[in-house]
């Protein structure tokens, strides 16, 4: 199985993160246009068909080996986009 780049992975979660929060702070179009596609984009990199399931394996992929030495096991400063 590939597994996906991960920095495209982080960049992927950031933009998906940061369209969720523009989104809840109001409602736009264009924004709600761009959430669509990153989510799809989410799902079709981590082989799922759901996001939640997405960013989990996302979260997951980035808490593996090959993280960068020093961090938290929470993922680079311990946060994650899944509780």
């Amino acid at each position: 199985m590939l597994v996906p780049d991960r920095k495209a992975v982080r960049e992927l979660l950031t933009r998906y993160a940061s369209l969720r929060i523009a989104q809840a702070e109001r409602q736009m179009p264009t924004a709600a246009r761009e959430l669509e596609d990153v989510s799809y984009t989410l799902c079709v990199m981590m082989g799922t068909s759901a996001i939640h399931e997405a960013i989990a394996k996302a979260d997951a992929l980035l808490l593996t080996k090959g993280a960068p030495e020093g961090a938290e096991a929470g993922g680079e400063n311990g946060l994650t986009l899944v509780g």
